[in-house]
């Protein structure tokens, strides 16, 4: 087995193939996150130089090179059902749509009037409504020019409402579906745990509990997180990234030179883990299949 993973469940090991092993495939950077696989690439977010990066993994050596610039501070990244980007804007505090022209939108910026504090992390539904995370990360000292009075969950609704679905979160961060979408996690930084909620027919979130507890002497806390098609989640934390059955009992965590910050599913078979992680990007193959996006 790759000695990039630590073992707490002897399953851990099905999960990846003999050879596999943890890859830098890019460096450089000041501070990555948000990846989202798209046909044939990788896009992620250089927060501190307000660009979206383009990754083509290529044979020959992968290529790195700007895909938007500024992008507002982008963090979280995904598609829409339309395969619209979709991007958390820390600089301009809100959720946007990049259109097929290449135009941009603002999808959400205020809430009963008052700016959102700094989107992180988003995620679309099967049937378009977007839920977003929105702690402080974004403001300077966590609190300049702070409007709300909390850290929310909320969810874009497909007619464009927007909508406050939590708001007892210290600093809500990852966010990602159930493969049947009847469950959304929820990471809470500070805490350094992951809640689940039941989703409702309407979208609305209920019966939250503590899914897992990430309390560890290793520095970080949980941030992003993706599942496989067979509910398995893959979630980075403190010194790594934890990986969790979806009965909460963890496997073990791939081990990587980098605090990780964020993840996604990629290759056209989407069993490669793509992890952003300080500077750089790295990789490691699996056994199992990421959630397709779209």
């Amino acid at each position: 087995m790759p000695d990039s993973i630590e073992i707490h469940d002897p399953a851990f090991q099905q999960l990846f193939p003999q050879d596999a092993i943890v890859e830098r495939v890019a460096g450089g950077l000041a501070f990555c996150e948000g990846p989202v696989w798209h046909d044939d690439h990788l896009l992620f977010s250089d927060i501190w130089r307000s660009r979206i990066c383009r990754l083509d993994p290529r044979p020959e050596g992968p290529e790195l090179r700007t895909f938007r610039h500024p992008s507002g501070n982008s963090n979280g990244l995904t598609f829409d059902r339309q395969t619209r980007l979709i991007a958390c804007e820390h600089g301009t505090r809100r959720v946007s749509r990049t259109e097929h022209d290449g135009s941009i939108v603002a999808l959400a910026d205020r809430f009963d009037g008052k700016r959102l504090n700094s989107p992180n992390d988003v995620v679309v539904k099967s049937d378009g409504a977007i839920y977003f995370t929105d702690p402080p990360y974004g403001l300077v000292n966590l609190t300049e020019g702070k409007e709300l009075g909390f850290n929310g969950v909320f969810r874009i609704d497909p007619d464009g409402r927007l909508r406050l679905l939590v708001d007892d979160f210290d600093r809500p961060n990852g966010l990602a579906f159930s493969p049947d979408e009847t469950i959304l996690y929820v990471d809470d930084s500070p805490r350094r745990h992951i809640r689940a909620f039941d989703v409702r027919p309407d979208g609305d979130l209920a019966n939250s509990r503590i899914f897992a507890d990430m309390q560890s002497p290793d520095r970080g806390s949980p941030d992003g997180m993706k599942l496989s098609e067979e509910g398995t989640i893959f979630c980075t934390g403190p010194g790594h990234v934890w990986v969790y059955r979806p009965d909460g009992t963890l496997l073990g965590r791939i081990l990587f030179p980098e605090k990780p910050a964020n993840l996604a599913w990629g290759d056209q078979d989407r069993r490669t883990l793509y992890v952003t992680a300080g500077t750089s990007v790295y990789r490691i193959r699996t056994n199992v299949v990421g959630i397709k996006v779209v």
